[in-house]
Parts: C-alpha cells; structure tokens; sequence
C-alpha cells in the first residue's frame, strides 16, 4: 500500500476511536433548570417558526414548530404517501413521472426558502431529490408540492436546492459525475477521467408563479458536488460549490479521493455565464427529462417530458468558473451575511479555512493563479484566504451565521457546535451535541438577515437520548439558545428520519401570506367534479365506470351502486362538498390495491380501482369527519362479467339508472 494510502488509513482509523469514545459526561441532565422553559409553547398558543426538514430517505419533507419541536405535518414530495393518496390518486401519479417512468421513491436532502433580497419570503419551499435526480417547489399557500422538475445529465443530485438573492435560480450540482445524457455509446467505468463530466443546472424561477425551467448547465470536470451557497450583497452574481474527489477517482473513495492534501471550492460567476448564453456560446444539447406541474383549478398534475438543455462548457469559456483550494474533502460551503466570507470544510481537516470575496477578485484581476484544472484557473491559496481558524474540532461540516459577527460550525467527529468569530477567527463557544451531528440550521441562517435566537442541530445517530426501538434508534434535532453569549440546549426531540438540512421561516411571514384555507367549490374546475349532489352520477364508458361521487358530512351521494361487472376498471371522482376548514373526506374501497383518497374541501380526487372478484365491497369514509362519521359508507355490487344486472346507484332515497355516453 502506498504511504499516503497508509496515512489516510490511519488517520480515518484514529478519527473513528475518537468519536466512539467522545460521549460528552452527564449527558442525560444537559437540559436542566429554568432552560427548557424556553422551548415551552403553552396550549393554544402558536410557535415562533415553521422548520421545514428533509425526510432524507423517506424522499418526504416534514412541518416542525420552533421553539415547541412539534411536528405539523409531512409533506408529500418524491415518495408515496398512503395517508394523503399522494402518487396514488389519479391526479397526483403524474408528479411523480421521470424519464424513467413512473418513480415512487426518492432521497431529500436539502432544503431551500424563497428570496427576495437576499431576506426569505414566505412564498416557497424547494427540495431535491438526490437519486433519480429532480428538483421540487412546494407552494407555502398550500404546503403542496406544485412543481417538480427532473434534471438531465445529472447522478446524485445532493449539492442542491440552493438559490440565488431573489431566488432567480435554484441550483444544483451532481454528487456522480457520469457521462452526459447527451454522449454516444456503451461508456467504459474505466475512461472516467475522459468521459465522465460533471453538470450544475442553472433552473429559472418565476418570480411572480413560481414556475421552474432549466435555464442552462455548466459542464464541468468530473469532480463530486457537495453542498453550496450564493453570494450575498456584495458577492450576488456569484455561486461558491464544495468540490471533492479532484482525484477523479473511480474506485474505493476513502481512499483513493483522498490523495491530496487540498480539493477546491469551484467559484461561479453566473452573471458571465448569463452573458455567455445571451451572446449564443451554449450549446443545444438533446436529452430527456420530465416536468411536472400541479394545476390547483383542475387539481391535478400533468407530465411533460421535454428533450433538450443549453450547455456551456467552463472549460472553453474560462472567466465563469475559478478554483480555490479548500482542505481535502470540503463538505459545506458556506457564504456570511456580508457576503465577503466563504468558509470551507474539509471534512479532514483540523482548520477551518475562511476565503475574502474582495481578495478573489483581486486575484482573478491579477492573474493570481497556480496553473490549471482541466481548463479552469486554480486561485492561489493565500491570495484568496481571509484566515484560518485554528484547532475548532474534528470533522468540520457546515456553518451557518447569527448576523451579529459569529458563525457556528457542526463537527461530526468531535459531535459539538462550535462558534467563532468571525473577524479574528477565535473559538468563543462550544457545545456538544451527543453523538452523530450533521447539518445545523439558524433562522434565516443562509440570508442577509438572520434571526439570532435559535439553532438546531440534527444528528444522524443519537445512542442512549431516547427509549430503544430496536436495531435502530430515534434519529433527533436540538435546539440551542443562542441569544447570549453561550450557547444553551433547551430542547431534543425526535424527527422524521432521515434528517439532513433544515430552514426555518417566521411564523407570522406564511401565516400572514395568503395561506389557503378551502378550495372554493364554484372554483373548482376538475373535468369530472359533482358540485353538488345533484351532479352525483355513474357513467359508463366501455369498461370503464366513473362514479362522479360527493362527500358532505356525513353521507356519501352515490352511496350504493349496482351493475359493475368483474373487468371493470372503477374510478372513482370524490368531491369533497365542505367549505369549511379542515374538514377533509377519506375515502376507501374494500380490496383496492393502492391507496385512500385524502380530499380537502372543495377539492376532487380520484381513485382507480379494479374490482378482482364477485361479491360485495364496502365503501367509506376513511377520515374522522362528524359524530356520524362510523355512518358515512356505502356498497358497491360487482357482478361476473357479461352480467345482465342494471347499472343503477342511489341517491339518498332516489335510485338512478347510470347512463353511458352515445357512440361517436
């Protein structure tokens, strides 16, 4: 074994004893006193924040409060969710639709709040999916996922969501580097360093709907994204990624991608490369990805697979992207409120190096470079380093900033947050977190203007905080009191698994911010609603039955149906008739093989059964709606096929003959 693969051997080895004999003392009193009183939100009162959190592999994106740590709600965004019918229901399966059909499953990582200048504003949420590589917008009216957005030439879309000042783009790097969509052949694994290429997608945000599109890539040496963050204030116009794996290496990363002693943080001028695609320097390049749009009018989404992105190479057009050395394995990338310090983490590093915008730009001005990297500038070290701060842990991975001059940065190895200031590069406080820390989080942490209460930790392993539940134990978030000078833990609580990032906005920003309430029926333009119970009707259409249904507390109109016939197809269009808050419908069929249905009010759902055997199957009501809720049920009657029993239903006390359509 070569020497530096010794080293690495080694030094790993000894990071691992380390950690595993790092459980700070006392752990279980940490929380005492009058402390967690500042995380008391009493009954009937409401939190400061909504946290929004990364489901991780759940693919989910979870609703906590802060201070209380109580959990709102799940969203449904890249898996499918029985409990909301979502990627069930015949409406929601088209969001869930990629150019590799239809995918159930995904991996959120990350999250992203909406900006305008640089401050959040309470109108979206993003999320990315990191295996099958797409992008999601969750709408904060309807805390509902409204877009999602497949990316092309990608692998691995973990260095995402991030967006610009005024969320102009929401971007997103690949952790694989692989061969473009757009190349030719059976590719070799063994040619990576020739065809293996890495793509940051540039998606355009409408500022007004919201509505996403792909505005460009940068094609890229073939190195992994991990995580990144605009430039602020003075440094907008730019975009800063972590970069490993300079190596190229294709094999055993642990050691193999960590050769060198330095990797880079990639600065990207996206302002030049806008300038780029204006004066026609991308290039078209056919590819095949989906974009899936949810319609709130006709509730429901629609898939469109679109077959062509703009490129532009940063290897030919070399004033877009600079390298600056950063210690091995950078994992964040991390850009202050001020905009003129970006603070790498070398997750192997026992420093913690802090760069200056105004010393970038100087360098770049000057030439200041130690040669290339496959046709992109290398910086200087010391000509774009602001400082370094000295001894701050072990494992340092991501810094977020108290807009009042201090930083905080998350240590996985030593498991503590760490602050410091950020003028004079001093350590200043320390606190542990017990076990596996990954992410942290501070309310408006990654903006101009944060909000300097709180922070929360999330851990990935967090033995002996809570009771055992077999092999695998609550994964958890902590909440810390920064208000004074040293940091105070007032709360840990369980979250959704698995947690990575987290944003958190102020309460009253989205409350205030035209939350939906109810879907106003007279709005509602699904093609297959029952406004109202006189429109309740079967039709038949071959072998396929629509069953226009109502639901109102606390009967169902139809209620009982006759005449379908074993090979049909039954689909069943729910409208919820309520206009009133929070009072939503379920809806289940004995057998059915896929989901309920979940319908809010004044909103139509659909639910595709078919039937596999003769004989009675009980309808119902699957969400607790009235005192009469045990009551809101029905049958419905499958004959065999060829069955000459009359298609009728019932209508309250009328019975009605179903009709089908004239033959065209």
């Amino acid at each position: 074994m070569k020497t530096k693969q010794i080293f690495t051997f080694l030094f790993l080895s000894g990071v691992l004893m380390f950690a595993m004999s790092c459980r700070p003392k006392n752990a279980g009193t940490t929380v005492k006193g009058d402390s967690s009183i500042k995380a008391f939100v009493a009954p009937g009162q409401f939190d400061e924040y909504y946290n929004f959190v990364s489901g991780g592999f759940s693919g989910q994106m979870s609703v906590y409060g802060l201070p209380s740590g109580r959990l709102f709600r799940v969203i449904p965004v890249f898996s499918v969710d029985p409990e909301k019918g979502w990627g069930y229901s015949e409406e929601t399966k088209p969001m869930l639709n990629t150019s590799h059909g239809f995918v159930p499953w995904d991996d959120l990582h990350h999250v992203e709040l909406s900006q305008t200048a640089g401050e959040i504003n309470g109108k979206w949420v993003f999320g990315n999916a990191n295996n099958t590589p797409r992008l999601a917008r969750i709408d904060l009216k309807t805390f509902k996922t409204a877009e999602i957005i497949e990316l092309p030439n990608s692998a691995g879309n973990h260095s995402s969501p991030f967006g610009t000042e005024n969320s102009e783009y929401i971007v997103a790097g690949t952790r694989f580097s692989v061969p473009a969509d757009y190349s030719e052949g059976d590719v070799p694994i063994d040619t990576y360093k020739k065809n293996f290429k890495g793509h940051i997608s540039f998606v355009s945000v409408d500022k007004e709907s919201g509505k996403m599109d792909i505005a460009f890539q940068l094609k890229t040496p073939g190195v992994n994204f991990d995580l990144a963050r605009c430039g602020r204030d003075k440094s907008h116009g730019w975009f800063f990624f972590s970069c490993y794996n300079t190596e190229q290496a294709n094999t055993l990363l642990e050691v193999n991608a960590s050769q060198k002693d330095k990797d880079f943080i990639m600065a990207v001028n996206w302002k030049k490369a806008e300038e780029y695609l204006k004066a026609g320097k991308g290039v078209k390049q056919k590819v095949k990805y989906a974009h899936n749009v949810w319609d709130e009018a006709t509730h429901t989404g629609t898939s469109t697979i679109k077959n062509e992105v703009t490129v532009l190479d940063v290897s030919v057009l070399k004033d877009i992207c600079y390298m600056i050395p950063c210690p091995k394995s950078p994992h964040g990338c991390d850009v202050d409120p001020t905009g003129e310090y970006i603070v790498g983490s070398g997750k192997l590093a026992a420093i913690i190096p802090v760069f200056s915008f105004d010393k970038l730009q100087k360098a770049i001005a000057n030439k200041a470079y130690d040669g290339e990297y496959e046709g992109i500038p290398i910086v200087k070290y010391e000509e774009a380093l602001y400082g370094e701060v000295k001894k701050p842990g072990l494992g340092p991975l991501h810094t977020e900033f108290d807009g009042k001059g201090f930083a905080y940065t998350s240590f996985f190895v030593s498991s503590e947050i760490v602050k410091w200031n950020i003028k004079d590069l001093t350590v200043v406080d320390r606190v542990p977190t017990f076990y596996s820390v990954g992410h942290l989080s501070i309310p408006g942490g990654n903006t101009r203007k944060p909000s300097p209460k709180y922070l929360v930790a999330y851990n990935k392993i967090t033995k002996d905080r809570y009771l055992p539940t077999g092999p695998e134990l609550a994964q958890s978030a902590q909440l810390f009191d920064i208000s004074g000078e040293k940091m105070q833990m007032i709360l840990d609580y369980p979250t959704i698994g698995e947690p990575h990032y987290a944003q958190s906005a102020p309460a009253d920003l989205i409350r205030n911010n035209g939350q939906l309430k109810i879907y106003p029926i007279g709005e509602n333009k699904h093609p297959r609603a029952a406004k109202g119970e006189s429109e309740a009707k079967v039709v038949r259409e071959g072998n396929k039955v629509h069953v226009y249904m109502t639901a109102i507390r606390s009967h169902f109109a139809p209620d009982n149906i006759e005449g379908v016939r074993l090979g049909d197809e039954v689909y069943f269009h729910v409208t919820n008739l309520e206009q009133d808050w929070d009072v939503p419908h379920g809806f289940g069929v004995k057998g059915a093989n896929n989901a309920e249905l979940l319908i809010m009010p004044g909103e139509t759902t659909t639910l595709k059964w078919v039937p596999d055997r003769v004989g009675i199957a009980p309808i119902y009501c699957t969400d607790f709606c009235s005192a009469l809720h045990q009551e809101m049920q029905g049958y419905v009657r499958v004959s065999p096929a060829g069955s000459k029993v009359p298609p009728t239903y019932h209508v309250g006390k009328t019975a009605a003959t179903s009709t089908t359509p004239p033959a065209q």
